[in-house]
């Protein structure tokens, strides 16, 4: 009687699936733990990095994704025989040229609606101070009774104090407006030197032209496959970060306007500024959103002095944002990157803890050209498909 270990008699090879008793399909895997452990080790020493030399990255990813979206203007100069580098300047002055004038335009209501801010803080004080006439709410009235309760506690577990002891009071420091002043001048000043530097990031890559894409190229192997895929990769990667961009743009222009014109219909004052902070702040998900909504809630029931019309023009705003958010930018974000929701979500929400606002904004090019990479190269391919829609 043979009691040898029985063998697939189909011809299956022993890497192959091997079929069990009944339906059960058991499938041999070879996996590396080393491999796996060095990956997933990059993994978090990329993280720690990125968090520590977060000063260093965020300039130069914001020049970056500027100079993708400018590259096209300078290439269509260039190709008129204007030389790359006053091409780039050109477009750079105009640039900066843009925003002074559109600043220089919006001054007057942007003034009006700073001078506006205590007087929004001194109603919304009084809206939310319940007058003395009237009767204690819940809240009141258990506040009223911890403080008795504490006050009890205090008075029975109190010493008596001993003759010769100094009772010491520790107060808190005054409020010194010079200390504040002193850190946003600083603060402001971090951030003008900080655009300053994506400026002349931005410059020198739209001057340089194709010359880093020509490097890559040539470091890429001395094969002509391997030279293809290069190009490849970077093409594909130029063409989700621009289609990206002007997803980008589109919405954030739709949104201006259409913010514009529906408060300027309600009757709210600077319609043309909150036209442009939604444009603008359109730009980081989530937060941008949420920031105009309250803003023009609270303003709105400032000029208007109801709560009702507050809702009003919070409520527009809401309508505005989520139906860009929801139906016109994922539809065509999902045209132009084909990338999951769910990738894009965690890529908001893990380079907004890792950077901040700025996070928020460059998590999704980020995560577009890791997955460019991933499905140019065969080891990462599993990757890129976990990424892509």
């Amino acid at each position: 009687m043979d009691t040898s270990d029985p063998k697939p008699s189909d011809g299956a090879s022993p890497g192959d699936p091997v079929h069990g008793n009944g339906s059960e399909v058991l499938m041999h895997m070879p996996v590396d733990v080393r491999s796996v452990s060095l990956g997933v080790l990059a993994v978090l020493a990329c993280i720690v990095i990125l968090r520590w030399a977060a000063d260093v990255f965020i300039p130069l990813m914001i020049g970056v994704m500027l100079a993708y979206a400018l590259s096209p203007v300078v290439d269509r100069l260039v190709r008129w025989r204007i030389p790359a580098a006053l091409a780039a300047a050109l477009v750079m002055l105009s640039l900066v040229g843009g925003v002074a004038v559109t600043g220089y335009v919006l001054e007057d209501d942007a003034m009006e609606l700073i001078d506006s801010l205590p007087e929004t803080a001194r109603k919304i004080g009084q809206v939310l101070r319940p007058s003395r006439s009237s009767s204690d709410s819940a809240l009141q009235k258990v506040e009223k009774a911890a403080a008795e309760i504490e006050r009890a506690a205090n008075d029975g577990a109190a010493p008596t104090p001993t003759r010769g002891v100094t009772r010491v009071r520790v107060e808190r420091p005054s409020f010194n407006i010079r200390d504040h002043l002193w850190i946003g001048t600083i603060g402001l000043a971090t951030l003008v030197g900080q655009a300053v530097i994506v400026l002349f990031i931005t410059f020198f890559m739209l001057a340089s032209g194709d010359t880093f894409r020509r490097k890559l190229v040539k470091i890429a192997g001395p094969t002509f496959s391997k030279k293809k895929i290069t190009v490849q990769m970077l093409d594909e990667i130029t063409a989700l970060i621009q289609r990206y961009l002007l997803v980008q743009v589109f919405t954030s222009v739709l949104v201006g306007i259409t913010t514009w014109l529906v408060f300027m219909w309600i009757g709210l004052e600077q319609a043309p500024v909150w036209g442009v902070l939604a444009g603008v702040l359109n730009m980081i998900p989530y937060l941008g959103a949420i920031a105009v909504t309250g803003g023009s809630a609270l303003v709105g029931f400032v000029q208007f002095g109801s709560v009702e019309m507050g809702l009003v023009v919070g409520g527009a705003s809401f309508v505005i944002q989520t139906i860009e958010g929801y139906l016109v930018t994922p539809w065509l974000t999902s045209r132009a990157i084909r990338m999951s929701p769910v990738v894009v979500f965690v890529a908001v929400l893990l380079f907004g803890w890792l950077w901040g606002v700025w996070g928020l904004l460059l998590g999704v090019p980020i995560v577009m050209v890791i997955k460019a990479v991933c499905e140019r190269v065969d080891d990462l391919k599993p990757i890129g498909e976990l990424l892509g829609a």
